[in-house]
């Protein structure tokens, strides 16, 4: 498992849909002047899909791509003092588990749509049948 692929994982299925933040100083957020005090959102879903970032060289942003760099996604809650403390050891079990699901058993398929978390605030899935075997791989 590539760090491309565990960092297009994140990026695609945030598992925070949204933030929210008090500004403690005044700030312009695409040339609106905002005041202190002020109630901003970060939408991870749209952040982590923006063209402006993802889609430049004729990528598709609403594409899937585990070969994507650079990826600056959000995912983990950007630079600065709210990021996420645990980033590290999730990248690295997201790394761990896609490699030895992949070394035992190269071929999965999902057998039916997944059941989603019902949250307005966390992205999940609670349930996701799967079908997998140790047939010759089909990712690389």
């Amino acid at each position: 498992m590539t760090a491309t692929a565990v960092e297009e994982i994140v990026r695609w299925a945030s598992p925070v849909i949204y933030m929210r933040r008090t500004l403690s100083e005044p700030a312009v957020l695409g040339g609106t002047e905002l005041p202190a005090g002020a109630k901003t959102a970060l939408f991870y879903w749209s952040a982590n899909r923006d063209p402006a970032v993802f889609g430049r060289d004729g990528a598709d942003p609403e594409a899937f791509d585990v070969r994507r760099a650079p990826n600056p996604h959000l995912g983990f809650g950007g630079p600065g003092p709210h990021f996420c403390l645990g980033a590290h050891l999730a990248r690295r079990q997201l790394t761990v588990l896609f490699t030895e699901l992949l070394r035992r058993a190269p071929r999965v398929a999902v057998t039916e749509e997944p059941r989603r978390l019902r949250s307005m605030f966390i992205n999940g899935i609670t349930r996701l049948p799967l079908t997998a075997d140790a047939g010759k791989a089909v990712l690389a």
